[in-house]
């Protein structure tokens, strides 16, 4: 139960509380493992990270949700443009479907728009996304990198403050590099967590 709940920009005091958050919360829910929270972990040294964005719940001194934006790249024929992409999102699982994630994008969707970002990417259920205004990238000519154009990919979506800062080209969205995990890199930071079981699930990405 929530009782004395804070939503506030992340602190450097947090970085820990935060990637054991992600950890926990995504652990064997993708793949067997996590690698959410070393995206955390290397984003904030990276360009792209949007420190402005990076907020948290906490709740009794303990922090129980948190929210990313960086910078990613759509990639046009002649040009490119920056991309603002939402992820990675966590709230701890006791917490979990008590609108708390709801409450953390709208908040900071809000200050998106205030910072005159153009439009927020995101990769994820579009059941959910759509409350907040995300539709199909595709009707906006926007593509993930790795995917087929001929292809609908509901998942990936966009929310636009301007339509004017849309290209009528077709672009191909690439995440921030801080994206790209190098599993060895990956086991050698988990060695600073506690030791969690990796499970091949149903439900996972290709299971």
């Amino acid at each position: 139960m929530v009782n004395d709940m804070e939503i506030r920009l992340e602190e450097e005091k947090d970085y820990r509380e935060v990637e054991k958050l992600n950890r926990n919360s995504f652990w064997n829910i993708y793949r067997p493992g996590a690698y959410e929270h070393f995206i955390v972990h290397n984003l904030r040294d990276d360009d792209s990270f949007i420190k402005e964005l990076a907020y948290v719940i906490e709740n009794d001194g303990k922090i129980i949700g948190n929210v990313n934006y960086s910078i990613g790249r759509i990639d046009y024929e002649n040009s490119s443009a920056d991309a603002v992409v939402l992820g990675p999102i966590a709230i701890d699982k006791k917490y979990q479907n008590q609108g708390l994630g709801f409450k953390l994008i709208e908040n900071t969707l809000k200050l998106a728009l205030g910072m005159n970002i153009p439009f927020v990417i995101v990769i994820g259920d579009e059941n959910y996304y759509s409350r907040f205004g995300f539709v199909s990238a595709s009707k906006h000519n926007i593509y993930l990198d790795g995917t087929e154009l001929d292809e609908e990919n509901p998942f990936f979506m966009i929310k636009v403050f301007d339509e004017s800062k849309l290209s009528d080209e077709v672009g191909i969205f690439h995440n921030p590099n801080a994206f790209d995990v190098d599993e060895n890199e990956l086991e050698e930071f988990d060695k600073q967590f506690g030791y969690k079981e990796k499970l091949i699930l149903e439900g996972q990405l290709g299971v």
